[in-house]
């Protein structure tokens, strides 16, 4: 009887293992409750990297997209050099929206770009109902590519720039990339998507990757559309010649550093890494603001060809 009740109690806890650990696992991975613009701005002030009133004052116009399967596409302008055809598209992190881009506005409006602020789709003014991790991402790009060409015409010269799942994105760009996109800077970036979720499993959370990670797997095909081999941004940068600036921190255990390392590896170049000692997962540019712009240009002056032009723009200063 006693034996009876213990492999009972073991089976239930294996139902519950098997059926709600994924679906709770999938939420997390595609739909995560989203930081409200208050948390965002809380976190820029704190660490000093913007602020809401410097938001507020841009000269901003918003702008909108429809993406290939007709979600609507958030985003803003910020036509700091009139005329000119350097424009620079910055891409969020997973939970955030485009406010959480603003930080990285002076460091571009330095090497004398319009700016392209977006919300990633799900997030901000977007819609859509899953994150995909540029499955589908990297098209919601080239509508915004696409945006400028159109607008403000066909020789515009395109960089992007994306944070965390931003950075995934811009690199899973690379495989479809328009001619016009010049280079790609990705900050904190994962290198393949099961590999990350295999981390965040096992190293994270302290559970066994198997059998999660395969149930996982299933019920994303079946919830987003997408399974976790089809977002791989190493696969991506080992097939591509466009400049690729890499962005670490050294203490990122959320992604962790040697994702960024093992795609400097294999990707051709040309293309360079910085670590940022002491930061940790999406902070790299709050530790050091002062590099951080360095390298950014002076990648720029080298993927461009071209040196930097004097940045007289309007911008509230930081």
């Amino acid at each position: 009887m006693v034996f009876t009740i213990v492999i009972l109690f073991f089976m239930l806890i294996v139902l519950a293992f098997v059926t709600g650990l994924p679906r709770f696992a999938v939420r997390q991975i595609t739909q995560m409750r989203l930081q409200t613009n208050e948390s965002i701005y809380e976190y820029l002030e704190r660490t000093g990297v913007f602020t809401r009133d410097q938001f507020e004052r841009l000269p901003k116009r918003q702008v909108q997209v429809r993406s290939r399967d007709g979600l609507k596409l958030n985003g803003y302008v910020l036509e700091l050099f009139p005329g000119s055809q350097r424009w620079m598209i910055i891409v969020h992190g997973y939970t955030v929206s485009l406010l959480a881009s603003t930080q990285y506005i002076d460091v571009f409006r330095k090497a004398g770009f319009n700016i392209m602020l977006v919300d990633q789709r799900r997030h901000g003014g977007s819609e859509g109902d899953y994150t995909t991790y540029g499955y589908q991402e990297k098209y919601d790009v080239q509508a915004w590519v696409n945006w400028i060409l159109e607008n403000y015409g066909e020789e515009s010269v395109i960089g992007l720039h994306g944070q965390s799942l931003g950075g995934g994105t811009v690199l899973e760009y690379l495989t479809i990339a328009h001619p016009n996109v010049r280079f790609v800077i990705a900050d904190c970036p994962y290198s393949d998507l099961t590999e990350l979720i295999r981390h965040q499993i096992s190293k994270l959370n302290k559970l066994p990757a198997k059998p999660l990670l395969p149930l996982v797997d299933k019920l994303l095909h079946r919830k987003a559309g997408f399974r976790l081999h089809q977002v791989s941004p190493i696969k991506a940068v080992e097939n591509s010649t466009l400049p690729v600036l890499f962005i670490h921190g050294t203490e990122d255990n959320y992604v962790p550093t040697y994702m960024s390392r093992e795609m400097y590896q294999v990707k051709p170049e040309p293309k360079e890494l910085l670590l940022v000692e002491g930061a940790v997962h999406a902070n790299a540019y709050g530790i050091n603001p002062k590099r951080y712009t360095e390298v950014v240009h002076a990648f720029i002056e080298k993927a461009l060809g071209a040196e930097m032009p004097e940045a007289t723009a309007y911008l509230p200063s930081i």
